[in-house]
């Protein structure tokens, strides 16, 4: 069996035993793939873990850059409160309209709203609302403008809100730093952002399983 075999393997077992996708989290993959968004959401495990994330945060209100089919955001929209917020940025409008969907199924259309439009557009907007401080951030857009993505994260969360920015490890490119690829240039800065700013407190996990060999990063808010 090949290593990336082994991968799978073990991370079906672990979603078999841990993280099941039901008849709404499957009915999102189904129908993202049906309208032909890329296959690049989160594996179950992660969804799980995203959840758990929130649930340990006491979260009562999310900010997730990067929306997709909102599967990603049916994992962390389950995690609130009654009288829990998520707010999700989208640029495609197809996308967002499959997430839509995908989150009305889910139950989760009082809690969650997508705003459709480039996040760098979006973001000074939804500040110029002056809202309570999200309580976390989950980043999982363009990779060239994570820095930038953390940066606004940063504006709008306070002491002891937890940021989360996901594909971190780009194949082990992450390393490289004579790289010319927007996707690695907007990932280290964002790691190097975490690891110089004082109101900062983060980590790096590398990950492996049915999406490769991959990661993510763990920020705190500080004072």
């Amino acid at each position: 069996m090949s290593e990336s075999q082994i991968w799978d393997t073990v991370d079906a077992y672990f979603t078999a035993h841990l993280a099941p996708d039901d008849e709404v989290t499957e009915a999102a993959l189904r129908d993202s793939d049906g309208a032909g968004l890329p296959q690049v959401n989160v594996t179950a495990n992660q969804g799980k873990l995203l959840q758990l994330l929130a649930e340990i945060q006491g979260a009562r209100t999310i900010l997730e850059i990067g929306t997709l089919g909102g599967y990603s955001t049916i994992w962390l929209g389950r995690a609130l409160p009654a009288d829990g917020r998520l707010v999700s940025l989208e640029y495609s409008p197809k996308h967002a309209e499959v997430a839509t969907r995908n989150i009305a199924r889910a139950g989760l259309d009082k809690q969650v709203e997508v705003r459709v439009g480039a996040a760098l557009d979006s973001l000074p907007l939804l500040a110029d609302e002056n809202p309570p401080p999200f309580d976390l951030v989950f980043i999982d857009a363009d990779k060239v403008n994570n820095a930038r993505y953390l940066e606004w994260a940063l504006r709008l969360t306070s002491a002891g809100s937890l940021i989360v920015v996901d594909n971190v490890v780009r194949g082990g490119r992450v390393v490289d730093a004579d790289s010319r690829a927007d996707d690695v240039k907007g990932t280290r800065d964002a790691i190097e952002l975490i690891g110089s700013h004082p109101r900062l407190n983060g980590t790096a996990v590398q990950t492996v399983g049915s999406k490769g060999y991959d990661g993510f990063a763990l920020a705190r808010v500080l004072a």
